[in-house]
């Protein structure tokens, strides 16, 4: 018969989270930290806003082939550290599930119209000709789009004829890639160093070093200083480079955005960036199955049936349930995105049920709309009634109850002595265009505003996207400790 003492521990491993010695967890910091712009609430949630719109709509305007997703000035809201090669120098870059390659500005580094725009690291890297990858590799190819073959890199980058014919280019670097997005464009060369990815404090040294890590440097770019750490789904990816390393710590990661709503005070907490997979609390996922696309095999694309606004739900359109041969249609869900952007049908129908609920006790507030670029906002006095949303993605048991906070952004205006203050509220969803506008793309994107407070899952073993109500700091906290 099993001991009292053997039963207690059975019961308490059974009902707490089990942590596997394959799991790495890293701080995401959020970028508005250090932001100027918390002083002023207009201008935060009008920049904010744009960014948004101008990066759901960029790969619809970029005429060079490009399969990399690249976040616009400033970037993406959250960053994440690394230290590189042998003399540990720190890496901060944009996390973001958008694009699939990391990559970072080395010295000598030029920036074009970076004026105003976030403080590049310093001091730059620089990185040793000898440390270049091969013209023949598969990375090679990949950075550039996979359209060109080993051959043809490798003559590019003067490998003689008989060398290629015998596949004897390996000493022959890769040639430079050019990336191009909505208003940028970048030109790097890749190359391969240990990478070092530290571990939450008061862990002394590296939880977990990766050697012949491969990332692009780039020289000269326009309109972006920072970088990316790309987590999509792509063979230059950190996910898929890190489960050549651990399988376990590739084929699934997740991350908890802390709730901030734009509080200065919260942003300050690190988000948890949890690299392979815990145990314990797996029944609280809500999944939904990933989408492939054939045009933007990097996407984390997921299919969406329709919203909810209080008792009434509005059916989505078919382009969002799939993806076609084109690419067109589904959801991304995208870390780099501040705000969901949902196409012009979808999002009228969405404020016709706020007019018919919140438009009847509150006044909209249009100067509010015009200063930040969000719509609808209106006037209330002590409380005001938003009805619930939840988002019903593809797939049984697969909504998702959105937090009020998610979606509706309640703030103080005025008080500068010419004004009382008053209170306001703005819808946190964006009008992304037409359905024909569209085309060749995502048809909306779920962005981070509306993941804060859940631990959002992507587990490419399954093949899905998981979400599940989290106090992220906590989490953070918990996961640190143990």
């Amino acid at each position: 018969m099993a001991s009292p003492v053997f039963l207690f521990l059975l019961c308490f491993l059974l009902s707490s989270p089990v942590f596997s010695s394959q799991l790495l967890l890293l701080p995401l910091s959020n970028s508005l930290s250090s932001s100027s712009d918390f002083n002023n609430t207009h201008n935060l949630l009008k920049s904010t806003a744009a960014r948004s719109s101008a990066r759901f709509h960029h790969r619809r305007r970029t005429h060079h082939r490009s399969h990399l997703s690249l976040p616009l000035s400033p970037g993406g809201d959250y960053t994440l550290s690394f230290n590189l090669g042998s003399e540990s120098q720190k890496i901060s870059l944009y996390m973001d599930t958008g694009s699939d390659l990391v990559w970072f500005p080395c010295s000598p580094f030029e920036c074009i119209l970076c004026e105003g725009k976030p403080k590049i690291q310093s001091p730059l890297p620089k990185i040793a000709d000898k440390k270049s990858v091969s013209c023949s590799a598969a990375a090679c190819s990949a950075a550039h789009g996979g359209s060109l073959s080993a051959s043809h890199l490798c003559a590019i980058s003067r490998c003689p004829l008989e060398s290629i014919e015998v596949s004897e280019c390996s000493s022959f670097s890769c040639p430079p890639f050019y990336y191009a997005y909505g208003d940028g464009s970048l030109i790097g060369r890749l190359y391969r160093d240990s990478l070092s990815l530290p571990a939450p404090a008061p862990a002394p040294s590296p939880a977990i070093n990766v050697r012949n890590f491969t990332f692009g440097c780039a020289h000269s770019a326009l309109g972006e200083p920072i970088g990316v750490a790309g987590f999509g789904r792509g063979l230059l990816s950190m996910p898929s480079q890190l489960a050549t390393f651990s399988p376990q710590l590739g084929n699934r990661f997740s991350y908890c955005l802390v709730s901030h709503s734009f509080a200065a005070d919260r942003v300050r907490r690190p988000s948890p960036l949890i690299l392979g997979r815990y145990y314990g609390s797996e029944t609280e996922f809500i999944y939904t199955s990933l989408l492939e696309n054939p045009k933007h095999p990097y996407f984390y694309s997921v299919g969406l049936a329709g919203i909810s606004v209080g008792s009434v739900r509005i059916p989505a359109p078919e382009f969002l349930k799939r993806v076609d041969e084109g690419g067109s249609g589904g959801v991304v869900v995208d870390s780099g995105t501040t705000f969901t952007m949902l196409p012009a049908g979808l999002y009228n129908s969405v404020v016709a049920q706020f007019e018919n609920r919140t438009g009847r006790v509150a006044s909209r507030a249009s100067r509010i709309e015009e200063n930040t670029g969000l719509s609808p906002c209106y006037y209330y006095e002590n409380s005001v009634e938003v009805p619930r949303v939840v988002l019903h993605f593809v797939g049984e048991k697969s909504s998702v109850v959105l937090p009020r906070k998610n979606y509706f952004y309640e703030f103080l205006d005025g008080g500068d002595g010419v004004e009382r203050k008053r209170k306001v509220g703005c819808l946190m969803l964006m009008n992304g265009g037409d359905e024909a506008e569209l085309a060749g793309g995502p048809g909306a994107t779920l962005g981070n505003y509306q993941q804060q407070g859940f631990e959002v899952a992507y587990d490419l073993e399954n093949n899905r996207v998981g979400f599940a109500r989290r106090q992220c700091s906590t989490l953070w906290d918990s996961l640190n400790r143990s």
